[in-house]
Order: structure tokens, then sequence, then C-alpha cells
């Protein structure tokens, strides 16, 4: 049975695709002058996505654009925020009138009624107290009843509760409102204030910005979509950092330290980038398993990254790339 063409060409291309991204595959000079590696470019991407919910309005920017940090990319419908942040100012007048309110205590005129009733409430008590001292030597001489005399006595005593009710009003006119309802009036309108800039924070997250320069490699959504918080709107691939993911044998663990500078090199193109090496994996792994070699796949090899100092948009995800490190006494 003969195999069909149109199977063949697609596995054969895979198989290629795959030895073309191998993620390991080192070799070392005889002379010690420089140790190869070949890695492929890692850059970073983000998921960019509203912090609040909303109706999408705006998308300002398309697929493969390039953009600025700070430049807005996309905005959803920011009326229910604004009214949301209205309501919340008006709340903070309201609190803050009213610690004003405590703070400044009683108005002249205020205390000025409250003497006044003072004055009323001390004239109605004496006039009482009259009143009964003049019962009383009449009942002492037969001209007025024990009834008439226990009224007195009653109207005695009320008109003095009443003078006494009065000088404690005057005196909390005078004194003014308690410390513990002040401070809880602070705290009111501190919660108020907090609830205003949150309402304010929400207002601002109705527009969406980049994070930092890239190159927009997806448009999720359209306007008029209802977005939930947090759902994605773009992927944003950054421009820095510029990473290269390489491999490592533990021989030449040496000549790998981290901040040592490389070369880097593409297919692409004759340019030679700046490299540093910035982290290398204190955990040993297998060889990826696209590299096809059976004795490759058996070694243990230590990870690195290699941050590109001078990256650009020649650089793309996936590339592979040859790295040159120099040799030094120590990694011989």
């Amino acid at each position: 049975m003969k195999p069909n063409p149109r199977i063949a060409i697609p596995v054969v291309l895979v198989l290629a695709g795959i030895a073309a991204g191998a993620y390991y595959l080192f070799e070392s000079r005889e002379d010690g002058s420089a140790l190869t590696l070949y890695g492929n470019v890692d850059i970073r991407e983000v998921e960019l996505a509203f912090r609040v919910p909303g109706r999408l309005v705006a998308m300002d920017v398309d697929e493969g654009e390039t953009v600025k940090a700070g430049q807005r990319v996309a905005q959803i419908d920011s009326q229910p925020y604004k009214d949301a942040l209205a309501a919340a100012e008006a709340g903070v007048l309201q609190a803050r009138a009213n610690v004003d309110k405590l703070e400044s205590g009683a108005r002249p005129q205020e205390v000025q009624q409250a003497r006044a009733a003072v004055r009323e409430a001390d004239a109605a008590a004496k006039d009482a107290q009259r009143n009964y001292e003049r019962q009383k030597g009449l009942v002492e001489s037969g001209a007025s009843s024990q009834r008439i005399l226990d009224a007195a006595a009653a109207q005695r005593d009320a008109t003095a509760a009443r003078l006494a009710s009065a000088k404690e009003a005057l005196a909390l006119a005078e004194e003014g409102f308690r410390a513990e309802d002040i401070a809880a009036a602070k705290a009111n309108l501190a919660a108020a204030i907090a609830h205003r800039d949150q309402a304010k924070t929400q207002l601002d997250d109705t527009e969406l910005d980049a994070p930092s320069d890239g190159t927009l490699l997806a448009r999720v959504r359209e306007p008029g979509s209802m977005l939930n918080q947090g759902e994605p709107v773009y992927s944003l691939s950054l421009d820095h950092p510029v990473y290269v993911r390489a491999y490592v044998a533990e021989p030449d663990l040496g000549a790998t330290a981290p901040g040592t500078m490389v070369k880097v090199t593409t297919d692409a193109s004759g340019k030679v980038y700046t490299g540093r090496i910035g982290f290398v994996s204190p955990r040993a792994e297998f060889t990826p398993k696209s590299v096809e070699t059976t004795e490759l796949r058996t070694d243990l090899v230590y990870r690195l990254r290699i941050v590109v100092t001078d990256a650009d948009n020649q650089l793309r995800q996936g590339m592979p790339v040859t790295v040159e490190v120099p040799r030094t006494n120590g990694g011989q």
C-alpha cells in the first residue's frame, strides 16, 4: 500500500517544526573559547481585562498594532460609575456636615433659649414654693383644707423638677456634644470618603490602558459586548523584557553563572544581540522531548533564562536562537 502524500507532507512539516523549535541542543568547542547553546525566544504575554464589569463601548486598536504604556485601548460605559461617584460625593458632604455640627456644638441662640427656659422654670418653682408656704399657714389656722395644701405641694415638686431639667439642658447646650458622638461622626466621614474614592477608582477603571509597550496579538471582544470583571479583551505581547530559554549540561554550569554576558544570534538576520544570564534553575531536568536524539533525552540539564538587553521587533516568540557564552578559566 502506497503512503498517502496528503498525510505524509503535514507529518513531515510537523516534525520539522518540532526540530526547529527544540528547546535544547548544545555543543562545547574543544578549544574552550566559547560554549554554544541553542534555545528559543520567550516573550511574555499579558491578557488585558477591565477590573469592573460593564458594556464595552470602544475598542481603540486592532490586532497587530503596537501600543505604548499608558495608551488607552478600550472603554466600557462609564455612566453607571459616574452616577455612583455622584452619590458617593453627596454622602461625603452629608457626613462632613454632621461632623461640623457636632464639633461646633449648640448655636448661641440655642444656648440663650436654654438659659431663658431655666429662668422661667426658676420663677415658676419659686412661685410654687411661696404658694405652698401660704397654704400650709392657712391649714394650720383652719382657713384652708388639707386637699388644697397637697395640691400646692404637688405643684411645688413639679416646678422644681422642671427647673432641674432646664438646668441640665442648659449644661448640655453649653458643653456641646460628647466626644464619643464626635468620634463616631468622624468615622462615618472616613467611611464616606473611602466609598467615594472607591467609586472614583471604579470610574477610572472604565478605561483600559496598556500596561507597557507591546504588540496586540488578539482582539477578543467587540463593542456592545457585556463584560464580566476580569474578562480578557486583548492579548498583548510585551516588547520588554525579551528572554531566551536555553538549557546547559552540568559540566558547563561554571560558564553560565548569573550575570554572565552572552551573544545571541538568529537565522533570520546577521544581527548580534547582547544578553545577560539572569537565572539558572537550581533543579535539574531531562532534556526536552522535542529533541529527537535518544541519547540526549536521557541527559539531565539545567534551564537558563537569558535577558536580551537590546531586543527589537525581529525577535519573535519561539524563534530559535544561538547563544555564545564566553569561557573563562573557571568554566573550562
